[in-house]
């Protein structure tokens, strides 16, 4: 059985700050250049032969994106009681687009087993998360 995959990336800055233990500088409110990278697993193509419309995946990354662009990540609620490191960032990323995908009442795709998020805050630091996705 065959496996794809479907990666799309952004990227936009963002702010934030540790909290709850003694973090040094990353306890001050300062700023990333923050990646996102998409990756997309399935094992069934559509009738075009696409796992899923590459389009959307970058409409719905973007509007993900634009909603922190320039923003204090620890003003949203959904990051609220926990530090918004990268490893939490993609958890809530990628809950976010697979309720995009999968909760909005359009027709997902078929056949989509993994969705994975991964964040990354320099050239050197990410946190990832992977979420099981089950889809008919």
């Amino acid at each position: 059985m065959a496996t794809y995959a479907l990666g799309v990336n952004t990227d936009f800055p963002a702010k934030h700050y540790l909290v709850g233990g003694d973090f040094g500088a990353e306890g001050e409110l300062h700023a990333h250049h923050y990646r996102l990278e998409v990756v997309i697993e399935g094992d069934r193509l559509d009738e075009h032969g696409f796992l899923v419309d590459i389009v959307r995946v970058k409409s719905e990354l973007g509007r993900i994106a634009d909603r922190y662009r320039n923003r204090t990540l620890n003003d949203f609620p959904e990051l609220e009681g926990v530090n918004p490191g990268c490893e939490a960032f993609s958890r809530v990323v990628a809950e976010s687009l697979r309720e995009r995908f999968f909760n909005n009442g359009v027709d997902p795709p078929k056949g989509l087993s993994f969705l994975t998020v991964q964040v990354w805050e320099s050239e050197s630091a990410w946190g990832k998360c992977r979420l099981e996705i089950h889809s008919e």
